[in-house]
């Protein structure tokens, strides 16, 4: 490793080390305030040899004394010294092991110096047993240093220096102990921060991403908090990183195959709380942003999630359908925002993957693509349930999410085998919820553009588009409408739209219309749900044991100012009448 990828665990991982710090000072300040305060109280010896009248004899007994020295250290010492001191001072609730443990003594090499000292809880105490204990060495000094015939002593100590009464403790040293726990908890906790970003297995880059999924990344998304409380972004008004990071998204979708771009996309991850159903919503609104007509499809029939982040959807929608109680015009729904059209799950039945692996599902699939220039579909997580892989392999693809710092590459990599393993093909792979700060993390631009023109055509194509084959051309403008099954009034026609061209795909160019303005890359234009005239109160059916209700068409406190425009419809054919499949 190196100094970088230090510094990027410690700024990924500084809380660790932070409340490690932090532990580590408070227990060093607790066990300095909790500790009994010692004083210490010092006294010095002086230790001498009688010497004779020569050189000689002096350097002798010089050298004698200072051998004496090491000795004598031994004795201040001991237990018999520490226990004639007790009987001096009368001190019969200490023992003679306790008062040898509270004294040390030491000396300076090369001299006859002896330095002793006593701690004790209180400081008078401790200079009475410093004093008390180097006048009994004295006097045992002399005892062992006089020969048995009663000469004069071979030795002599004499007390140099008496002690005086302390006046601040020697421990604890509380500024000594804190600096001590701060440099522990520091050092502790960059180890734990290392140790924790090598047993962590979760993803966190984009290199392991592609490494599993064997595929390139498409998008980065950042974790912005403004997210948290409006998962849809208002693309008309959003320069943030995230609304940056879904518009790179776009146009690299554009160019993962040149001729024949995927248009039939599935969004899924590996687990739920991922991401997905907000990047679907957000996929499909920078699509709409372009110019594209776009649906989005909420197949996720046990834990939908699209009517929290776009509103009430009705009770009607994709479970109906394939159930064969609702007609795919009667459930597609507008929304606010241009171009953008929901199918949702409706009605949670008790066997989704049945549903969704059900030839009128492909069929509803196509239906959708004929209709619009993108169809985005939301579904289910891919470790838990089979409907992901189920729905990819009617799709065009899967575009498919690991969320950083939560997506372990275990789950990652077995969820790109369930792909692999039905043949679904991986069209690109999403890291969500990457931190906006740090090195290597936050989200980084490949490309940078000085505006989006990745969507829309110039604005002279919708003429170029009237010369189309007939026979290819679309009946109807994906713009929001009442549902299909409601009749428009005499006087209302439908708005046509551009023809698609020969070669399959559809030109993304506004309706040349007073009624709604074009859409360009520069300005989203925002507008609010039209209204329509009141609907028929339709009648009740069944839906396995729930009743269904039809979905009741939008309104809004506006008189309706332009032509009611329907929900797109199938391409047509020479005969006239709906086709199956694009031309």
């Amino acid at each position: 490793m190196e100094v970088h990828d230090y510094l990027r665990i410690l700024q990924a991982r500084w809380k660790i080390v932070a409340v490690t710090t932090v532990v580590a000072v408070l227990a060093a300040l607790g066990a300095s305030l909790l500790t009994t305060p010692q004083y210490e109280a010092k006294t010095r010896l002086f230790v001498s040899t009688s010497s004779g009248a020569s050189v000689q004899e002096i350097y002798q007994g010089n050298l004698f004394s200072q051998q004496r020295v090491t000795s004598y250290t031994e004795l201040l010492e001991g237990t018999t010294l520490a226990q004639r001191t007790l009987d001096k001072l009368g001190l019969g609730d200490l023992s003679a092991v306790a008062l040898a443990g509270k004294v040390t003594a030491s000396s300076t090499p090369d001299t006859v110096l002896i330095d002793t000292a006593v701690t004790d809880e209180s400081p008078e105490r401790a200079r009475d047993l410093a004093n008390a204990l180097s006048d009994e060495f004295v006097v045992m000094a002399r005892e062992l240093e006089t020969p048995e015939d009663g000469g004069p002593p071979t030795a002599r100590v004499v007390v140099e220096q008496y002690a005086a009464t302390p006046s601040s403790p020697v421990t604890p040293k509380t500024t000594r102990n804190v600096a001590l726990g701060l440099a522990v908890g520091v050092l502790l906790g960059i180890a734990l921060a290392v140790l924790r970003d090598r047993l962590d297995n979760t993803i966190k880059d984009r290199n392991a991403v592609e490494d599993l999924a064997g595929t390139g990344v498409v998008g980065v998304i950042p974790l912005e908090k403004a997210r948290q409380e409006e998962p849809a972004i208002m693309f008309a008004e959003a320069n943030s990183g995230d609304a940056e990071a879904y518009r790179e998204m776009r146009t690299n979708l554009q160019f993962l195959e040149v001729d024949n771009p995927p248009r039939a996309i599935v969004v899924t991850s590996s687990l739920p709380s991922e991401g997905k159903t907000t990047t679907a919503v957000n996929l499909a609104l920078v699509l709409a942003e372009a110019g594209h007509s776009v649906v989005l499809v909420e197949a996720d029939l046990r834990r939908p999630r699209v009517t929290k982040y776009l509103g009430s959807l009705g009770d009607a929608g994709l479970s109906n359908v394939l159930a064969h109680t609702a007609a795919l015009e009667d459930v597609l729904q507008p929304t606010r925002f241009d171009g953008m059209w929901v199918l949702a799950a409706g009605g949670l039945p008790p066997n989704p993957s049945e549903l969704l692996g059900s030839a009128h599902a492909r069929e509803v699939i196509e239906d959708l693509r004929s209709r619009f220039d993108y169809v985005i579909i939301d579904a289910p997580p891919l470790l838990p349930v089979t409907d992901a892989a189920i729905l990819t392999n009617i799709a065009d693809g899967a575009l498919l999410i690991a969320r950083y710092g939560k997506t372990t590459r275990e789950q990652f990599a077995r969820a790109v085998g369930n792909l692999r393993s039905v043949n679904a093909p991986v069209l690109g792979t999403i890291l969500a919820m990457t931190p906006t700060k740090g090195r290597g993390t936050a989200y980084e631009y490949r490309y940078y553009y000085s505006s989006d023109k990745d969507g829309a055509a110039p604005a002279a194509a919708p003429a170029a588009a009237q010369t189309s084959t007939p026979a290819t051309q679309r009946v109807g403008a994906p713009a929001p409408t009442a549902p299909a099954a409601q009749p428009a009034p005499q006087t209302q026609a439908p708005v046509e739209g551009p023809a698609r061209p020969q070669n399959g795909h559809r030109h993304v160019e506004p309706p040349a219309t007073q009624a709604y303005p074009a859409p360009s890359n520069d300005a989203y234009h925002y507008r609010a749900a039209e209204q329509f005239p009141p609907a028929p109160q339709p009648a009740t059916e069944r839906y396995g044991s729930e009743p269904y209700q039809a979905p009741q068409a939008y309104s809004s406190a506006e008189p309706l100012s332009r032509p009611v425009v329907h929900a797109p419809r199938r391409p047509v054919n020479d005969s006239g009448s709906e086709s199956g499949e694009e031309r």
